[in-house]
């Protein structure tokens, strides 16, 4: 069982900065994929980015060089550095724990951006 929240949206600037985090609660963290997922109006669900629990990385290609996911285990914590933002990247993130048939989601936080 593990709960998640998502914190550290907001409104930003084209080309500014944000750092999402993900805090969880439970028991063994460090045994799930975590990944952060986003949602615009209208349009699906994507992947962003991911972290597996040997700490390999990936990206949609849309957020490559600008994005960077990491996690703290002894905070049973996942993050996304967003960098060089731009207004496409505005959306709903959703951070997401999974292990095998399960699966997690937050609530979601907006990240806006915009001049």
């Amino acid at each position: 069982q593990v709960q998640l929240v998502e914190s550290g949206g907001g409104l930003v600037q084209p080309g500014g900065s944000l750092r999402l985090s993900c805090a969880a609660s439970g028991s063994f963290f460090s045994i799930y994929t975590m990944g952060w997922y986003r949602q615009a109006p209208g349009k699906q669900r994507e992947l962003v980015a991911g972290i597996t629990v040997g700490g390999s990385t990936n990206y949609v290609d849309s957020v490559k060089g600008r994005f960077t996911i990491s996690r703290d285990n002894a905070k049973n914590t996942v993050y996304l550095q967003m960098n060089s933002l731009k207004p496409e990247d505005t959306a709903v993130y959703y951070c997401n724990a999974d292990w095998k048939r399960n699966s997690y989601w937050g609530q979601g936080i907006q990240v806006t951006v915009s001049s």
